[in-house]
């Protein structure tokens, strides 16, 4: 880690949050002028390039922090509950399908979605569903190849808790992250 030591990165994650703050606080103010000043939400979004959302929030503070507060409810609930993700003992048990089209069973993807395993989208899709919804190992080894899942797993959408755990289980996954493509 050549002279970098942890404290070194808490420090500019540190930087970076009171930065991003002030330049939040800094954005939305301007943006509330330039509305008193009688530019309609809809102009502000058409100029900027934010988002409906962005706009409604960064002129009404207040929304801003219920949305805030709800999603960290959310997050409470969710870990209050114990979701308890399946992982393998090897990722070499993982010899589900490689090519072709799959449909999941109803207790993994109640929609009912084929998806086509050549197309790095719809597989990536696929194979977060089957992360997140999978109640036991052999849902995991029928439907995800461990060559694969090594392939696509720096593109997953993937919720922190189930990601860091499959990570601590397979470095291999997290070393992922870091190699040049």
């Amino acid at each position: 880690m050549d002279g970098f030591t942890e404290e070194d990165l808490r420090q500019v994650v540190a930087t970076y949050e009171a930065t991003k703050k002030a330049a939040l606080e800094q954005r939305d103010a301007a943006l509330r002028a330039f509305h008193a000043a009688g530019w309609r939400p809809v102009d502000l979004q058409r100029v900027t390039g934010y988002s409906r959302e962005t706009i409604r929030q960064a002129l009404n503070p207040r929304a801003r922090e219920d949305i805030n507060r709800g999603r960290r409810e959310i997050r409470a609930q969710r870990s209050q509950l114990g979701r308890q993700f399946v992982v393998p003992s090897t990722l070499g048990e993982l010899r589900g399908p490689t090519s072709g089209s799959v449909q999941l069973p109803d207790h993994l993807d109640a929609d009912h979605e084929v998806y086509d395993l050549t197309d790095r989208r719809q597989l990536t899709r696929m194979y977060a569903t089957v992360l997140y919804t999978a109640t036991s190992v052999d849902d995991l080894r029928n439907w995800l190849n461990d060559e694969r899942l090594v392939a696509v797993w720096p593109d997953l959408m993937l919720p922190p808790d189930l990601r860091v755990r499959w990570e601590r289980r397979f470095p291999v996954l997290a070393r992922r992250w870091s190699d040049p493509e």
